[in-house]
């Protein structure tokens, strides 16, 4: 009995003193192994119950960079004889740079499966700032016109922050020498996840249109946003004791964090013109290049939204990331090193961004969708004023200026079209009526879609009065107003404006796997796309009587002749008469020899003879 009762007095004074052991180790120990010195890798190996193999370590002067390289023969050879002893050893080193070490909340995604997230992700999902993106919609207006596109901003946020911890690991695995830490994978998950926390109702519309428009004299993205509404969310939910408690190491993780997000900020770039960033230093350079990819927009980012908004629009997908994700390696290029993928992916990169192409000209971009986000953009700016949001301090804010307090922000969803259509305040009834003509469908009535031989850089805010003022010859249609026409001018592009996205890409070949290459556009196939970008130029109207809109339609050609643009598809369908008086617009079939059965037209009557080809 005396035998028995002395360990047990031994297991309560140990069970009485190891937690207090424990916690003061945890407050010593640095959460970053990359820089441990012989010590504090003795110390890790102590709170992992290792204690025996400390000396081992010691001896052979094992630090913090050189845990990630130990394999089990190398544990052989330090002495560690028992194999199970090895597993043990091998186990507590790799939860050192394996997030999942912690356990994880699944999530069932349509577009990934099932989805596992650290549960310092769900600590952020779980705040007011992060659910406010359930309420806005992922494509905006584009919603009104393809039914599926019901998906909203808070899944596809989900998804991104996946991805990203997907290729973050996949390099990981790969590559240990990058020395890609849990800190590392940490950051570029959450920074996935709240990319998109600044977009305001309908996501695109509001900082691309309504906000120029509103406020004119400010220069304001969504990126903007997110960064000040991340900072929001941190400080309002407490979440930066929670942050160092996982590991995470502040300020420096939180400017990475948002560095990720939004490039460079401000008082680094000043600083530091070589490298801008000081969340990271140079040596991780890739980790820039997997949320926001700011050198050839190859990201995931575009990989989420590309699934999910085809898989929501009914349109296919001819990416698939997942193929990515196996061929990803890190290179060194000109000092930096950068992600980059096997030469035998060049075809698949190429048909990435004629993907994205395709998504703006068949959806994002679509004739209905854009003039329904015009005239909900009209509807708030009429009811600007007039829409009052409080925000910190009791202050009160408009819908333009919710966007310089984030307290206000949080509450500025899609909701605010509900609030102004079954509004009954006299001031909203002008708004008022124009949601409710989307609502019944009596939209803005699209006249035509014509292309610049140039790019337009000019101010076009005279084009309305252009076209009004453009009589067709011989016409004698009532005047037409110029506040009733409505121009938008489309940017159409890669991503990257008029250059090139893949010039920007490096390859690695089979047998090198060091070198990173480049691979031009000739070396690929002759049928790629000469130009990268051009300009769309719609023109809408606003009165929908047909005697209206078809004097209007006229005007319309008329001005594209007056302006060198080319000619409407439909131009010879809804001005006859007209067409044929530019040289440049007849239908001749480019390449092939023209024989017309008349050389002379007659604009006899507005018509014109037939021409036959070979």
């Amino acid at each position: 009995m005396a035998n028995r009762k002395r360990p047990l007095e031994m297991t309560a004074n140990d069970s009485l003193h190891t937690p207090e052991k424990k916690v003061s180790v945890a407050q010593v120990i640095s959460s970053d192994y990359m820089h441990w010195e012989v010590e504090e890798t003795c110390q890790y190996l102590r709170n992992e119950g290792l204690i025996e193999w400390q000396d081992i370590f010691r001896a052979q002067k094992v630090t913090g960079v050189g845990l990630r390289y130990i394999k089990d023969d190398d544990l052989e050879k330090m002495g560690v004889k028992c194999h199970g002893d090895r597993l043990r050893i091998l186990h507590s080193l790799r939860k050192l740079w394996q997030i999942e070490a912690e356990p994880n909340k699944v999530f069932n995604d349509p577009i990934h499966g099932h989805v596992e997230l650290h549960p310092l992700l769900i600590k952020i999902i779980d705040t007011p700032q992060f659910q406010r993106l359930r309420h806005i919609k992922q494509l905006g207006g584009t919603y009104f016109v393809f039914p599926g596109a019901s998906h909203n901003r808070f899944e596809h946020s989900i998804g991104v922050g996946y991805l990203a911890g997907r290729l973050v690991q996949a390099l990981n695995e790969k590559q240990p020498e990058l020395l890609i830490s849990r800190r590392d994978i940490l950051c570029v998950q959450i920074a996935g996840l709240c990319h998109d926390l600044g977009h305001g109702p309908f996501s695109h519309m509001f900082d691309g249109i309504f906000i120029p428009k509103a406020r004119p004299q400010i220069t304001w993205k969504h990126e903007t946003a997110s960064l000040a509404m991340f900072d929001y969310l941190v400080d309002e939910n407490g979440l930066r004791p929670v942050m160092e408690q996982h590991g995470l190491v502040l300020p420096d993780d939180l400017d990475f964090i948002k560095e990720q997000i939004a490039g460079p900020l401000q008082n680094a770039a000043d600083q530091n013109a070589e490298w801008p960033y000081k969340g990271r230093t140079q040596d991780k350079s890739f980790l820039y290049e997997i949320v926001a990819n700011k050198r050839n927009g190859i990201d995931v980012d575009k990989w989420d939204y590309f699934a999910r908004d085809c898989y929501h629009l009914g349109i296919q997908n001819n990416f698939d990331y997942r193929r990515f994700l196996k061929f990803a390696r890190v290179c060194e290029v000109d000092g930096q090193k950068n992600i980059c993928t096997r030469d035998k992916e060049v075809g698949n990169l190429y048909d990435m961004f004629h993907t994205r192409n395709c998504l703006h000209r068949r959806a994002y971009q679509h004739k209905v969708g854009n003039i329904i986000e015009t005239m909900i953009t009209e509807a708030f700016l009429k009811a600007d004023k007039h829409i009052q949001i409080e925000g910190s301090g009791g202050r009160m804010f408009t819908l333009s200026t919710a966007i310089d307090d984030m307290e206000a922000y949080t509450k500025l969803t899609d909701h605010v079209f509900e609030q102004i259509l079954n509004s009954s305040a006299k001031e909203l009834a002008d708004a008022r009526q124009i949601l409710r003509n989307i609502v019944y469908r009596r939209l803005y009535k699209c006249l035509g879609q014509t292309q610049p031989e140039k790019p337009i850089t000019e101010l076009i805010h005279s084009w309305e009065e252009d076209l009004a003022q453009s009589v067709p010859q011989g016409s004698h249609d009532a005047e037409l107003q110029p506040e009733d026409f409505v121009v938008n001018v489309i940017h159409m592009d890669y991503g990257m404006k008029e250059k090139n996205p893949i010039n920007n890409v490096r390859f690695y070949c089979k047998n090198d796997l060091t070198t990173a290459i480049q691979i031009r556009k000739n070396q690929v196939s002759k049928l790629l796309p000469e130009r990268f970008a051009e300009q769309l130029i719609r023109v809408y109207y606003k009165k929908t009587d047909e005697k209206s809109v078809e004097a209007a339609k006229k005007h319309f050609v008329q001005w594209c002749m007056d302006k060198n643009f080319s000619k409407p598809q439909d131009g010879d369908i809804i001005a006859p008469e007209l067409t044929p008086l530019k040289a440049s617009w007849l239908n001749n079939s480019e390449g092939e020899e023209c024989v017309e059965s008349n050389t002379s037209y007659s604009h006899l009557n507005g018509t014109a003879k037939v021409r036959l080809f070979k």
